[in-house]
C-alpha cells in the first residue's frame, strides 16, 4: 500500500507546485524589455498578429505566456549611418504601428506606467518602444524629440558600433587603440541630459565601460541595462561587471537578464564557431536568402536543430545569472530582457515566449517569495519607468 501511495503523493505534490507557479506567473505583470521581432518582420514579412511556427514571438503565444508588456527593439546595424539610420528606425516604428492597428483588441502602444497598467487590465499587450543604437539619432538632438513623440521609452546609447559621441563595449574591448575618443564626448553628455529631461530611459546594455562610467557620473534619473548578464559568471564584453551592477542598483536602476546562450555560458562561443565553420556553405546560402546574418544564423539552427541543441546551455545557467544578481544587488534591481528573435540560441527549454513560466517555477524552487518574483517579472520595470517618465 505504501509503495503505491508514495508515487501518488509525489505526483500530487508536483502538480500542486506547477499549478501554484502558474498562478503566481499569471497574476504578475510580466514585462520583457527587449525583443527583436519587429526588426525581423521587415525581412520575413510574417504577421505577428497570427500564430507563427517560426520565431520566438507573436501576439497569440504572448497571450498564452502571460506576457503583459513588450518593449520592442527598434534596431538597424552599422551599415546604416547618417542619412539612413533615422529613416530606417521610423520605418520599423511604422511596422509596429501597423501591427497595433491590425490588432486593436490585442495590443496597444503605451508611454506611461499608468497607461501600461490600464492596458494590462483591458487584457491587451502593452507595447513600448526601445531604440537600440544611438546612431539612429544621427548626431541630432531634435531626432531624440521626434523619436520620443513616436513612443521611444529607452535609447540604448550605442549598439555594437560606437557613435561619434559614445563608445561601445565591442569597440572599447576590441579596437581601443584605434578609437578617436573613449566614453562620452561633450555632445554625448548633451544627449544624456536631453534623455533625462524628456523622461527617456538610458539603456547601458551595449556601451563600453568608459561610456558607462561617464553616464553614471551625470545622469539624474535611474538607468537600465535592457538585455545583459553577469560578467562574473561569463566574462563576455556585453555582460556587466560587479561594480557596474552595484552602480546601477545605487542609481535606482534595473538590469534585465538576456537569454542569449553566448552571454550565459562561457563555453558557448567556441562551440558555436566550430559549428558555423562546419556549416559555412549552408550559412552562406542562407545569408543570400535573408540578406541578414542574424536571421541566417537563426534559420541554420532550426534546420540543424538536433545538432545545435547539443551546445545550448541548460536553463539552470540563466537562473544562476538571475540569482547571482539578486544576491549581489537585490531583487529590486533585476528583471527580464529576453532578446527573443535577436539571437540564434537560448537555453534548452526556452524556445519562445510561451516558456516564460518556467523561469517563475525555477525561482520558486530556489525559495523566492511571490513578492520578489513580482518585482523581477515586471514590478521593477514599472518603478523605473515611473522614475523617468514621472507618472
Amino acid at each position: 500500500m505504501k509503495t503505491l501511495l508514495l508515487p501518488f503523493l509525489l505526483i500530487s505534490s508536483l502538480t500542486a507546485f506547477a499549478q501554484n507557479a502558474n498562478q503566481i506567473h499569471q497574476r504578475a505583470i510580466l514585462v520583457d524589455t527587449h525583443n527583436d521581432a519587429i526588426s525581423n518582420q521587415l525581412i520575413t514579412k510574417v504577421d505577428l498578429g497570427k500564430l507563427q511556427t517560426t520565431g520566438n514571438f507573436d501576439l497569440i503565444r504572448a497571450k498564452t505566456a502571460g506576457l503583459d508588456v513588450q518593449v520592442f527593439s527598434i534596431w538597424c546595424g552599422d551599415q546604416y549611418g547618417n542619412g539612413t539610420a533615422y529613416a530606417y528606425a521610423n520605418r520599423e516604428i511604422d511596422s509596429l504601428y501597423a501591427l497595433i492597428n491590425r490588432n486593436p483588441d490585442k495590443i496597444k502602444l503605451v508611454r506611461t506606467a499608468a497607461d501600461l497598467q490600464k492596458t494590462v487590465k483591458q487584457n491587451k499587450l502593452a507595447a513600448m518602444i526601445g531604440v537600440e543604437g544611438g546612431h539612429m539619432i544621427e548626431d541630432r538632438l531634435d531626432y531624440i524629440d521626434s523619436l520620443k513623440k513616436r513612443g521611444m521609452t529607452y535609447l540604448t546609447l550605442t549598439w555594437n558600433n560606437s557613435t561619434s559621441w559614445a563608445t561601445s563595449a565591442r569597440d572599447e574591448t576590441l579596437r581601443a587603440d584605434t578609437l578617436k575618443h573613449k566614453g562620452l564626448t561633450d555632445f554625448g553628455k548633451q544627449v544624456v541630459k536631453k534623455l533625462n529631461n524628456l523622461g527617456v530611459m538610458i539603456d547601458l546594455s551595449h556601451p563600453g565601460e568608459q561610456t558607462f562610467n561617464d553616464v553614471m557620473e551625470i545622469t539624474t534619473k535611474p538607468v537600465i541595462a535592457s538585455h545583459s548578464c553577469a560578467y562574473a559568471l561569463n566574462p563576455h564584453r556585453r555582460n556587466l561587471k560587479d561594480y557596474q551592477l552595484k552602480a546601477i542598483a545605487k542609481n535606482g536602476g534595473v538590469v534585465f537578464l538576456n537569454f542569449y546562450s553566448g552571454f550565459i555560458d562561457s563555453t558557448y562561443d567556441a562551440r558555436h564557431e566550430a559549428y558555423l565553420t562546419k556549416h559555412k556553405p549552408e550559412l552562406d546560402s542562407l545569408i543570400k536568402i535573408y540578406n541578414d546574418y542574424d536571421l541566417a544564423s537563426i534559420r541554420l539552427n532550426v534546420i540543424n536543430k538536433q545538432e545545435s541543441d547539443q551546445f545550448r546551455p541548460p536553463l539552470s545557467m540563466l537562473i544562476k545569472h538571475i540569482d547571482y544578481m539578486v544576491k549581489l544587488i537585490g531583487a529590486d534591481h533585476v528583471g527580464i530582457g529576453s532578446d527573443f528573435d535577436g539571437a540564434e540560441s537560448y537555453p534548452l527549454g526556452l524556445d519562445s515566449v510561451t516558456d516564460y513560466p518556467k523561469i517563475t517555477a525555477e525561482l520558486l524552487k530556489l525559495g523566492y517569495s511571490e513578492k520578489d518574483i513580482d518585482k523581477i517579472l515586471g514590478g521593477n520595470f514599472i518603478r523605473v519607468l515611473k522614475a523617468n517618465v514621472g507618472k
